[in-house]
């Protein structure tokens, strides 16, 4: 009954306000009482308490009377020193440093000086427990002493060297090992300090080895952490850590998680401190010791027939290994790991115990994407070795030279298709058809060798092998080229069709679905790669998948269904509507009854992701007639999109009580806390995300009924910062939107964009990923071009120009950044490598700030100009001379922009630009040149008279670039057709700048223009302008120059630089037809072209 009533209180003050909760759970912990349930409760106060500061402080401390914050204060202390339980008393310390960190101001000042005080005393005392107390809150809050930590850096490193050396009692060694570690953690930008610090490594080395043999791993849990987030703190003993976690690794009297935990030290500093790593060459070679941990694998007798594939096991050794193997390759590169692990592979793969011929072939599939271009030169050696163990006697082995083989053809793609077509398709109709093409395939024709086969297969049958043999099927024929594809397309569907109807009797006979599961997405891949050449098979397959979708509604049967769903999608998409019409109500009534009962479909249903895809599929191939199904679709579509994801800040103690296996997933933010989320249903909702893109694309106006609902949910999810997929797919859903809504007028139209433009200009300023951040900038791009001048009011200028200008002076930043990390002793070419991906990435966003600038220009045109000029100096920084290239590029492009779209007005910029232009027609980049001649080329034809200077020195230059010897070599054709169209403009916009009838014969021996198509249609345009005025250069003496204008326009439809649906080309045609009628000189032209050029010029005849 006394229980009874303490639960009843303990409820009944868990519901008062914040500040009587704080109160009342104070008192709770300062009467800490005898009885074991007293002291549960007392317990569960304290933690209650901490929680309650740490998420509710502001709210409620402040408002607490003085005397009230004081007593607490003074109650913490004494319960400290007082509490004779080492449990409750760790909480009141976590309690203590909560507090202090809520109670650092602004400018570091510890408001609480009588816990630094209290610290020093309790660190120095006699007592045990107040000298753990103390090495507990720093831990807990190494920022204790805030602004003054400089001033007490001598007498923190004494107290933690003095703690480390307390040999009577080891549990204070290692809690000093790990208050240091995470001193060291909260400094890590803090170079003079982790140099001051580093004569405390070997002491937290030594407190790793001696805590891991007494069962307690925290001090190399924080050992990892420094390996993750200072790697170069470790660098002065760097051999003693990797030595230390080599050792920790290969002892197997320790438990696997320990084990793992040190070989995780390892290869976190492979990713972290990859460069320093290599220079360790002696310790690194010892790395492929994990390769023992992947052979630590378990004989199990049911594995083989095994129907359902439960997840990988990720505590134990052999995933962990793969996983650790996969990763160091990764971060140390092909150059350092395949030569040190190649002839340990190869000496697993020959040994007689399958559990390391399986580990060796494990070894190879992850290793490929680190080790991509070093393998890919002995790949034929590879792959015909791998093939090889697809007939070994035991079926783990075979079922890893399948993971080897689909692996390969993901890691590789397409060169391994291109390369191994004919090999890998033969070695895997063997395997999957094993017995029933060999004995009974005579007899497939006959309609019984199905029920046959099953009734005397041999025990020795290893259907979770065939599963995984379809499953690296599906890689190869995901990523294969459609050409290298059909020559095998018959054998192959007629062999999958044999299995798929063998493990269908097999599914309705004994229940077993897996190879069932995996044959039926090898033909939806196999179809989605061949697409209209899979016609002739359709019906081969159409009733079988349809009967599973109709029968297999068990909930066992849930994953098979939503993958013959995804396959009936996949097929109706390849063969194209035509041929899938007389199947589609039908399929569409299967989708209805199965989005009808789409409520009552649990979360983890695996048939939601795929009901989503095959609608979005199926609005493809019927187009404005799937409009009808919208109010059906909608419903549960945006039910899933607007999943709320759960997310949770929590401390180091919260997340050891919740699991990654239970789903979640967690960032460390240091200072003890750590981000979780929740990711179940995460796929599920940017799938649904991205299929609300794909009805606003494919149905446009019919979309219109849903924008405004699907606007308002894609903005929140834009502000979501859980997931990139749903960020990506909200931004690319804008414009989409906005072209829906035009239907509806353009006060709807404005209005709806009103409600996406703040947010949309927001996410440009917040968004981390660079990835998401592109497609963002891009989507905004559009946004602007479709809704033109008059879009952005001052606020929106004065927000964006504040964005891009910290995005350019961000693009510099990294810039000098990298520089200095060249200059770094742990710099070499892999590094190097890294530095030019991250050059690439911040070059890419610059792209994406041109393309906002060019649809402001285009739609605003010269009154942008005041607000451009605000930017314009970083734009002038951009093509200075020893600016990289690419930034050169790009600031020409935006002054391209300036040029084409705001001049005359131009010109008052000239003497920031003009020279650098001008410089940048002959730079070594072609890109430098494409983007230089492209402006000399819209400055003639929009710059107005004051540029009629520059073109008497561009046009040499011009030339200059066109004759060069290697003017048409794939890496500068661009930039060569540019330059040819840039002399165009001049002589059609500006001929008195130069000796038009001088240039007009060379200009026509370099034409057509086949790479640059927009640039291609000016040049013919001005051609035709030539012809129809009769120009008698152009035409030359008696026309004797028309048949070569004949082959021009003939290689120009050729190549499709002229469409037959533009003005061009009708001018074209026109000038072919004049000719026709002549019939002399007629077959003369046509004489002088080949075949494919007499085609090009009927087809022009025929279209235009």
């Amino acid at each position: 009954m006394a229980e009874q009533q303490q639960f009843y209180l303990l409820l009944s003050n868990l519901m008062k306000s914040g500040r009587d909760r704080f109160v009342w759970m104070f008192n709770a912990k300062s009467n800490i009482l005898i009885s074991c349930l007293a002291r549960s409760f007392s317990q569960m106060a304290a933690v209650l308490l901490r929680r309650l500061m740490s998420s509710s402080f502001e709210e409620v401390y402040p408002s607490l009377a003085i005397d009230v914050q004081t007593a607490i204060k003074t109650e913490l202390l004494a319960g400290i020193q007082s509490e004779g339980s080492p449990n409750i008393r760790k909480k009141v310390c976590d309690i203590a440093a909560e507090l202090t960190r809520n109670l650092i101001d602004d400018d570091g000042n510890n408001q609480w000086p009588e816990i630094l005080k209290f610290l020093f005393d309790s660190v120095n005392s006699q007592d045990v427990n107040l000298r753990e107390a103390a090495l507990h809150i720093f831990w807990n809050f190494p920022g204790i002493f805030g602004n003054q930590q400089q001033h007490y850096l001598e007498v923190i490193k004494r107290m933690l060297v003095q703690c480390m050396q307390d040999q009577e009692n080891p549990q204070i060694r290692t809690l000093a090992a790990r208050a240091a570690s995470s001193f060291i953690l909260s400094n890590e930008s803090n170079t003079a300090l982790l140099k001051h610090f580093s004569d405390l490594l070997p002491g937290i080395l030594q407190a790793v080895n001696e805590s891991c043999y007494r069962g307690d791993d925290s001090v190399l849990k924080s050992l990892v952490e420094i390996a993750d987030t200072a790697p170069k703190y470790l660098r002065p003993n760097l051999e003693a850590t990797l030595q230390l976690s080599l050792k920790l690794c290969a002892d197997t009297n320790l438990t696997n998680m320990q084990r793992q935990l040190a070989l995780e030290v390892i290869v976190t500093l492979s990713e972290t401190a990859a460069a320093m790593l290599r220079k360790h060459t002696n310790i690194v070679a010892q790395i492929p010791q994990m390769l023992s941990m992947m052979v630590d694998l378990e004989e199990d007798e049911e594995w083989a027939m095994a129907d359902e594939l439960e997840d990988d096991d990720f505590d134990s050794n052999a995933v962990a290994g793969e996983s650790a193997l996969d990763r160091i390759a990764c971060g140390l590169g092909g150059k350092i790991v395949l030569p040190m692990i190649k002839q340990h592979i190869m000496q697993m793969l020959q040994n007689p115990d399958w559990k390391y011929r399986h580990a060796g072939l494990m070894a190879l599939s992850a290793i490929g994407e680190g080790c991509h271009q070093q393998m890919e030169a002995i790949l034929s050696e590879i792959v015909s070795f791998v093939l090889l163990f697809c007939q070994d006697p035991h079926p783990r082995v075979r079922y890893a030279a399948c993971n080897a083989i689909g692996q390969m053809a993901t890691d590789f793609a397409p060169t391994f298709q291109k390369k191994f077509h004919d090999k890998v398709l033969l070695g895997f109709f063997t395997h999957f058809l094993k017995k029933i093409l060999t004995k009974y395939k005579y007899r497939v024709c006959e309609g019984d060798v199905i029920s046959a086969l099953l009734q005397t297969m041999e025990d020795q049958t290893n259907p979770r092998v065939q599963a995984h043999a379809a499953a690296a099927l599906i890689n190869f024929t995901e990523d294969c080229p459609k050409t290298l594809l059909l020559p095998y397309l018959d054998s192959l569907v007629q062999h999958l069709h044999v299995i798929m109807v063998a493990k269908l009797q097999e599914l309705i006979q004994k229940g077993t679905k897996l190879v069932l599961e995996q044959v039926v997405t090898s033909i939806a891949s196999v179809a989605d790669t061949a697409e209209e050449k899979f016609v002739p098979y359709y019906d081969l397959f159409m009733p079988s998948l349809k009967h599973i979708v109709e029968n297999a509604v068990q909930k066992e049967l849930r994953l098979l269904r939503g993958k013959t769903i995804e396959c009936i999608s996949l097929i109706g998409l390849a063969v194209g509507k035509e041929k899938f019409m007389p199947d589609a109500s039908a399929v569409m009534q299967l989708l209805l009854k199965t989005q009808t009962d789409f409520n009552d479909l649990e979360d983890d249903d695996p048939q939601i992701s795929y009901m989503i895809s095959a609608w979005a599929r199926m609005c493809k191939i019927l187009g404005k007639e799937f409009q009808q199904y919208l109010p059906v679709v909608m419903g549960p579509l945006m039910k899933t999109a607007s999943i709320k994801p759960e997310v949770a800040l929590l401390d180091t103690q919260d997340m050891e009580n919740m699991s990654e296996d239970d789903g979640w997933e967690f960032v460390n933010l240091g200072d003890q806390q750590s981000f979780g989320i929740k990711t179940a249903g995460l796929e599920e909702k940017a799938t649904a995300c991205q299929m609300l893109v794909c009805y606003a694309k494919e149905l446009k106006e019919g979309f219109v009924e849903y924008t405004e609902q699907v606007v308002k949910l894609m903005i929140w999810l834009g502000s979501l910062t859980c997931f990139s997929r749903v960020r990506v797919a909200a931004a690319e859903s804008m414009p989409l939107l906005l072209e829906c809504a035009r239907v509806r007028g353009p006060e709807y139209l404005t209005q709806m964009w009103h409600f996406m433009c703040d947010a949309l200009i927001k996410s440009i300023g917040t968004e981390p990923d660079s990835d998401v951040l592109s497609e963002i900038m891009h989507s905004f791009a559009k946004c602007i071009e479709l809704m033109g001048d008059g879009c952005l009011n001052n606020e929106h200028f004065e927000e964006l120009g504040g964005i891009l200008k910290g995005k350019l002076e961000e693009h510099f930043k990294n810039q000098e950044l990298r520089q200095a990390k060249r200059q770094d002793e742990d710099y070499d070419e892999q590094v190097e490598e890294t530095l030019q991906d991250e050059d690439d990435n911040d070059v890419y966003i610059l792209t994406k700030v041109s393309d906002i600038l060019h649809s402001i220009f285009s739609s605003y045109r010269e009154k942008v100009l005041p607000w451009f000029e605000q930017l314009l100096q970083l734009f002038v920084n951009l093509i200075c001379p020893h600016r990289p290239w690419a930034d050169r590029q790009w600031g020409l492009c935006i002054f391209d922009d300036v040029i084409e779209h705001c001049s005359p007005s131009s010109f008052k910029y000239a003497e920031y630009f003009l020279r650098p232009m001008m410089q940048s027609l002959c730079d070594t980049s072609p890109e430098v040149r494409q983007a230089a001649a492209y402006g000399i080329g819209v400055m003639a034809q929009f710059g107005g008279e004051n540029y009629r200077p520059a073109f008497t020195e561009a046009v040499p230059l011009l030339v200059g670039v066109i004759q060069a010897p290697d003017s048409r070599a794939k890496e500068n054709v661009n930039a060569t057709e540019n330059c040819i169209s840039a002399v165009a403009k001049v002589m059609k916009y500006r001929p008195e700048c130069v000796n038009v009838n001088e240039i007009l014969p060379h200009w026509l021996s370099w034409l057509p223009l086949n790479e640059d198509k927009e640039e291609a249609v000016h040049t013919f345009n001005y051609l035709c302008d030539l012809i129809e005025s009769n120009n008698s250069i152009v035409l030359g003496p008696d026309n004797t120059n028309l048949p070569k204008i004949f082959v021009i326009i003939a290689d120009g439809v050729a190549n499709e630089s002229i469409k037959g649906e533009d003005g061009c080309s009708k001018r074209m045609a026109n000038v072919i037809r004049q000719v026709q009628v002549s019939g002399g000189l007629w077959t003369q032209c046509v004489s002088a072209l080949n075949e494919t050029q007499q085609k090009a010029i009927q087809d022009l005849l025929n279209t235009a």
